[in-house]
């Protein structure tokens, strides 16, 4: 199995630094780091990395239009999963910000 983080592009948080960060860990490890706005490649990774910053509400409502929430929380009870910030908040079931 090739060894892969994918880190999650739905749209918002602070995906540029986080992704810098996660592909300077990896660098010379052979884990694959692929940044990608598609549930398969979450589904397919060994591991994965949720950003997030900015509103909870905001944040939520556009992890589920872009279509990741399921693979989201398919990979946060079945393997590894680091939420930066609001991206670990999102995965709980209720934020008292903005209800």
């Amino acid at each position: 199995m090739k060894r892969t983080v994918a880190v999650v592009d739905y749209g918002m948080g602070n995906l540029r630094s986080v992704s810098q960060a996660v592909l300077h860990a990896a660098e010379g490890s052979g884990v694959e780091v692929v940044i990608t706005s598609e549930p398969e490649a979450v589904y397919a990774a060994e591991r994965v990395v949720l950003p997030g910053q900015g509103a909870m509400r905001d944040c939520m409502r556009e992890l589920a239009e872009s279509g990741m929430k399921e693979a989201v929380l398919h990979a946060a009870a079945h393997k590894p999963l680091m939420g930066v910030c609001v991206g670990m908040q999102m995965l709980l079931d209720h934020s008292e910000e903005q209800d």
